[in-house]
């Protein structure tokens, strides 16, 4: 028997927690400015998700559009808002950033994850963009917390990335690969029957839970159309 899939769903406000909540997500991503790919939402947003749902929160630390943490005044930012955010109450969270190479910045990474204090954490969307993808894990795997990656397999998105995703999904348990495969980045519920055969069994989803897109809110119908799918794989 599989095991039953973690949905993760994009919030942007208190409305679209409690949509995703109602309609079976297991854990909601918190960011706001989705122009910019999501970016890190206020501390009293935060508050007021957090107030309005009981399920698990992720906050996103990205402070700028791109994967450049914006050098050490950047970092001091992002290490700044990691502690105003763990003040009021996160104990989850989301970031990544890469060097001008293509590879992790592994200071500004170590720096937050440092303030984080134990708190699980997502690397995000970054290792899509990363010259070296299992350089990157290798260099992350002793890091207090990861446990997710956030992946599409490709920086086009799912489509483009099936292949790398199954890959990497083979070698769960290998050095740098014992976090969970968290799919997303233009996934259409098409893809889960490949995924799941695959083993991975996590999933995230923004504008696939929107039906009017980013200008509307979270549907919870959308998210328990996910659900049922996912249940049924």
């Amino acid at each position: 028997m599989s095991t039953r899939a973690v949905l993760e769903v994009i919030a942007l406000g208190a409305e679209d927690a409690v949509a995703a909540q109602a309609g079976g997500a297991d854990r909601l991503e918190l960011v706001t400015d989705m122009a910019a790919d999501g970016l890190t939402p206020s501390a009293e947003t935060f508050a007021g998700i957090r107030a309005a749902v009981d399920i698990d929160l992720r906050v996103m630390l990205r402070l700028s559009d791109g994967f450049s943490a914006g050098g050490s005044a950047g970092a001091d930012r992002l290490v700044r808002v990691a502690r105003e955010l763990r003040g009021a109450g996160a104990d989850q969270f989301v970031l990544g950033f890469l060097d001008t190479d293509g590879g992790v910045d592994l200071d500004t990474v170590e720096r937050i994850v440092a303030e984080l204090g134990g708190c699980r954490w997502t690397f995000h969307r970054a290792i899509d963009r990363a010259a070296d993808r299992d350089a990157l894990r290798k260099q992350l795997a002793d890091l207090p917390g990861l446990d997710n990656y956030l992946t599409a397999g490709s920086p086009a998105g799912v489509d483009d990335g099936l292949a790398t995703l199954c890959a990497e999904a083979r070698r769960d348990g290998e050095p740098g690969y014992e976090p969970t495969i968290l799919v997303g980045g233009g996934l259409r519920l098409e893809h889960v029957p490949t995924l799941r055969d695959a083993g991975i069994d996590a999933f995230h989803i923004g504008g696939a839970a929107r039906p009017q897109g980013w200008a509307g809110p979270v549907s919870a119908a959308a998210v328990r159309e996910w659900r049922r799918v996912l249940d049924e794989g």
